[in-house]
């Protein structure tokens, strides 16, 4: 299972992620794509995110926890990997908008950029 949440992103990122996606409330998506494919929707995500933020929460075998996090855009919380478990860190604000992700976002449990 897959799982996408966005917010203050634009309609049609959103329209997009309804194709292929079941939007279960605003801004929130799940569904069941192969790798590849989830894959290309998280890089149309990251492409498309203009002011807005993400994050997606994919399966992971090789994670003690079973799934991974991964962010993009000025997201105040970020997945950090504590000794194999993933931790949801909380920066102030004026922290989340000085320092943007990277292409893909932050890595956590296990996946690597």
């Amino acid at each position: 299972m897959l799982v996408i949440v966005v917010a203050n992103v634009p309609p049609a990122l959103r329209g997009r992620l309804a194709l292929w996606l079941l939007e279960v409330r605003a801004g929130v998506y799940v569904g069941r794509l192969s790798k590849r494919n989830r894959e290309r929707l998280w890089q149309t995500v990251i492409d498309n995110l203009g002011e807005g933020d993400a994050v997606i929460v994919t399966p992971d075998a090789k994670a003690e926890d079973g799934f991974a996090v991964r962010t993009a855009g000025a997201n105040r919380r970020r997945p950090e990997d504590w000794d194999g478990l993933t931790l949801i860190a909380f920066h102030p604000e004026n922290d989340a908008a000085s320092e943007p992700d990277s292409a893909g976002g932050v890595a956590a449990s296990g996946l690597s950029q």
